[in-house]
């Protein structure tokens, strides 16, 4: 028996479920203050995977500037995006400051290294506009 050949990667299934679940994370540091190096953003992202395979999430993609990070991740359901979002700068707080103490202080002060606010958006798949008319013409008058 050959093994079962699924078309599309994104879509991941578990024993009750078959789910596409992505979403765009931004975070920024406390009061946007600039702390990222080419190292820390280096650092931060292995860090940041490591958090993810503990979720069973999968950090698709990883970017940042100076002063914020993006991730791109894909979770199962089962995973709260604020629980992730949590331990995502929680983690990464506490190691980055561990890791990089002189350079961090030179930026962030105090306990925080994270701005408590994020932006989150789902992404991926068919535009809203597509859902509601596909939906919308499910049951066609008869």
């Amino acid at each position: 028996m050959s093994p079962r050949w699924d078309p599309n990667p994104n879509i991941r299934r578990g024993r009750t479920v078959i789910y596409a679940l992505h979403a765009h994370l931004v975070f920024t540091p406390k009061y946007r203050r600039g702390p990222f190096s080419d190292e820390i953003l280096t650092r931060c992202e292995e860090i940041m995977r490591s958090v993810c395979a503990d979720f069973e999430t999968e950090l698709v993609e990883f970017n940042g500037e100076q002063d914020h990070v993006h991730l791109l991740v894909h979770y199962p359901p089962k995973v709260a995006i604020s629980k992730l979002v949590g331990s995502l700068k929680g983690v990464s707080a506490r190691r980055l400051r561990q890791e990089f103490p002189h350079h961090i202080r030179r930026y962030l002060w105090g306990a925080h290294f994270w701005s408590p606010s994020y932006f989150a958006a789902s992404c991926g798949g068919a535009p809203l506009s597509i859902l509601k008319e596909y939906i919308e013409n499910q049951r066609q008058p008869g």
